[in-house]
């Protein structure tokens, strides 16, 4: 099975939720002159989707492929799909971006992560359109923190303060933060349903 992505932390968590199920993951990281794909979607399902397609085409191979983001009350959803893409060359300076806009804005800065998943066959006969066998969206509700917090994680996770643990999902171990981050959740459907998948 392809996993979509070449992003380091995303793997390290997915590898986790999946261990133990008799499957063998491969990265993009596998197939380097793959080109990826403009994410085009308005919705992070349509991007996570638009991604699944291309790649299980592309490689031949059954893929999973999630998008996910930040979404910010405060700022009407955004960053959203544009998360990873948000002004900023390194995260410490998205963050004082993001802060700047935020100033605006009385607090608390109310905000959730959203990941959604699609999981595809390889076409048939590689070719035509890779059927769609398995799909979840789940969130995590917290808020932004005025200042980051911890140097754990990755991404927006020093800024995004989680109620009951306190603190940032940047200042907790990777364990801790997948019992109730959105793509530990959304991954732990998928793991689910790929054990029911086998009984049957």
């Amino acid at each position: 099975m392809l996993l979509a992505t070449t992003n380091d932390g995303k793997v390290r968590e997915i590898r986790q939720v999946l261990t133990g199920l008799p499957i063998t993951i491969k990265t993009l990281r596998d197939f380097p002159r793959v080109a990826e794909p403009e994410e085009t979607a308005s919705t992070f399902a349509g991007n996570a989707l638009l991604k699944a397609e291309y790649y299980a085409a592309a490689c031949s191979c059954p893929t999973v492929a999630e998008d996910s983001g930040l979404a910010i009350d405060a700022l009407g959803g955004r960053p959203g799909v544009e998360s990873a893409r948000y002004p900023g060359a390194t995260y410490p300076d998205k963050f004082q971006n993001l802060y700047r806009e935020l100033a605006l804005h009385k607090r608390p800065w109310t905000a959730r992560y959203v990941c959604s998943l699609a999981f595809v066959d390889r076409p048939a006969g590689g070719q035509g359109r890779p059927p769609v066998l398995f799909t979840c969206e789940d969130t995590v509700e917290g808020e932004i923190w005025p200042e980051p917090v911890g140097d754990g994680g990755f991404g927006y996770d020093p800024i995004f303060y989680y109620p009951s643990f306190q603190t940032t999902f940047g200042n907790v171990s990777d364990t801790q933060k997948l019992t109730v981050a959105h793509r530990g959740k959304a991954f732990r459907q998928f793991a689910d349903w790929l054990r029911q998948s086998k009984r049957e």
